[in-house]
C-alpha cells in the first residue's frame, strides 16, 4: 500500500506512452469531495467539542475524541485538495507541489483511523469475552497511552515514507520498497485485527449463551465499523494493489481512485451521523440535546436496564416527594 502516490498523477496529456489515453481531471469528483468533506468536518467538530469541553471523558469517549480528530484531519487535507483542483480546473493559479504535499500528508489520518478502530474493536471484544479479567487488569489511562502511542507511530510511518520516497530529499528507491512492504504488511496486520475482533464481537453477543440485551454503545461500534469496511478499505486496497500489481493511475483506473476517494471522505463524515441516530433511536422525550444524543450512543447499559434504572429513579423521586 503507497498512499504517497500523489493524485496529481491523474492529470495528464490525452495518450500515454502506450498510445492509450489518459485521464482527463473532472470537476465532479472534486465539487462531490469538497461538500461530503464540509458536512463531516462539522459533524466532527461538534463531536470534538462535546467530547473535550462539554463531557466526562471515560475511557470509549478518548477513542472516539481521537477517532473524530483523525477524520477531521483526513478531511481537512481532502477539503483543501478538492479546492486547489477546482481553481486549476478553471484556470487559475493552484501549484501541484500543494496536491502532492496534502496526498502524502493524508496517509497519518488514515493509518490513525485504522488504529483506533482496530484499538476500540479489540478493546470490547476483550471487556466481553473476558470480563472480570478486563476490569481487573485494564490501567486507567489504557486509552490515551494507546492513542498517544498510535499518532506517534503513524507520524513516524509518514516521515519515513516521505524520506525514502523522495519527497523530503533524495529517493531511495530499494529502501523505499522495503519501508513500504512493512507500512503495507503493518495495515494488512490492523486490518485483520479490525475483521476478527468485530466478528468475534458481533458472534459472542448474538449467539453466546447469555444473550443480553444490546447495548447502544455495541450498535455503534458495529456500524462504524461496516461503514469503515465499505467506504474506508477500498481506498487502502486500491492503493496496495496499484503498488504490488503494477496499476497505474492512467484510464480507466484513475476514475476507480477517484472512487475511492469520495468513498473515504463519506467514511469519514459518517461517524457523527451514526453517533446521532443511535443515539436518538427509540428516544422518548422529543427535543434532546446533543450532548445527550451523543451520550446514549456511547452506553455501555444495554437498553431494558437504562429503561429500568430511570423508571426506579422516577419512582424514587416520586415517593420521596410525596414524603
Amino acid at each position: 500500500m503507497d498512499p504517497t502516490i500523489s493524485s496529481h498523477n491523474t492529470e495528464s496529456t490525452p495518450l500515454n506512452e502506450t498510445g492509450h489515453p489518459k485521464c482527463n481531471p473532472i470537476l465532479s469528483p472534486s465539487l462531490l469531495v469538497f461538500i461530503i468533506a464540509l458536512v463531516g468536518l462539522a459533524g466532527n467538530t461538534i463531536v470534538l467539542w462535546l467530547l473535550g469541553f462539554r463531557m466526562r471523558r471515560k475511557a470509549i469517549s478518548v477513542y472516539v475524541l481521537n477517532l473524530a480528530l483523525a477524520d477531521s484531519f483526513f478531511l481537512c487535507c481532502h477539503i483543501t485538495d478538492s479546492l486547489l483542483r477546482i481553481i486549476d480546473f478553471y484556470g487559475i493559479y493552484a501549484h501541484k507541489l500543494s496536491k502532492e504535499i496534502l496526498g502524502n500528508v493524508a496517509i497519518i489520518p488514515y493509518i490513525s483511523d485504522l488504529s483506533i478502530l482496530s484499538a476500540i474493536s479489540t478493546e470490547r471484544c476483550l471487556s466481553v469475552l473476558w470480563p472480570i479479567w478486563y476490569h481487573c487488569h485494564r490501567p486507567t489511562n489504557t486509552s490515551a497511552i494507546i492513542c498517544a502511542l498510535i499518532w506517534v507511530l503513524s507520524f513516524l510511518i509518514g516521515i519515513l515514507d516521505w524520506f525514502f520516497s523522495g519527497f523530503l530529499g533524495e529517493t531511495h528507491l530499494h529502501l523505499w520498497k522495503n519501508v513500504d512492504f512493512i507500512i503495507s504488511a503493518f495495515l494488512v496486520l490492523l486490518f485483520m485485527l479490525l475483521f476478527g475482533s468485530s466478528l468475534a464481537l458481533l458472534v459472542r453477543i448474538l449467539c453466546g449463551s447469555r444473550r443480553k440485551p444490546l447495548a447502544r454503545l455495541y450498535v455503534t461500534i458495529s456500524l462504524t465499523v461496516m461503514v469503515y469496511l465499505i467506504c474506508g478499505l477500498p481506498l487502502g486496497l486500491y492503493l496496495f494493489l496499484l503498488y504490488w500489481f503494477g496499476i497505474h493511475l492512467h484510464y480507466p483506473f484513475c476514475y476507480i481512485y477517484q472512487v475511492t476517494v469520495v468513498l473515504s471522505c463519506v467514511n469519514s463524515s459518517a461517524n457523527p451521523i451514526i453517533y446521532f441516530l443511535v443515539g436518538s433511536f427509540r428516544q422518548r422525550r422529543k427535543h434532546r440535546s446533543l450532548k445527550t444524543v451523543l451520550k446514549r450512543a456511547l452506553e455501555e447499559t444495554p437498553e431494558e436496564d437504562e429503561y429500568t434504572d430511570s423508571h426506579f429513579q422516577k419512582t424514587t423521586e416520586m415517593s420521596e416527594s410525596r414524603c
